[in-house]
């Protein structure tokens, strides 16, 4: 950090988890993550990839059956799928704390 001049608080630990998190979600494969993390298993790098918020949003938008009817009396109400990205997100934060 005080090498890259990086006056913001973090460490070495954040820009590892954040790059594997970003690789994952550009489409990496987990073994290249893994490989590139230096884990010997592949538990040990899965610990560095979360699922983002706005990468499920996307997902879901895409393929939530849902959204796909045009005659869904869902289709528009934005603010029960942010209720459940929350709702997801508190779950998965969760997760990984445990």
């Amino acid at each position: 950090m005080d090498a890259a001049a990086i006056t913001k608080p973090g460490s070495c630990h954040l820009f590892r988890h954040t790059m594997a998190t970003m690789m994952l979600e550009n489409g990496a494969d987990i073994r290249y993550i893994q490989a590139m993390l230096g884990h010997s298993s592949l538990s040990a790098a899965e610990i560095y990839t979360q699922v983002s918020i706005r990468k499920l949003k996307e997902i879901h938008t895409a393929t939530h059956p849902a959204k796909l009817r045009p005659d869904s009396p869902h289709g528009d109400e934005e603010g029960k799928e942010d209720a459940l990205f929350l709702a997801l997100a508190a779950e998965a934060r969760q997760e990984s704390e445990n």
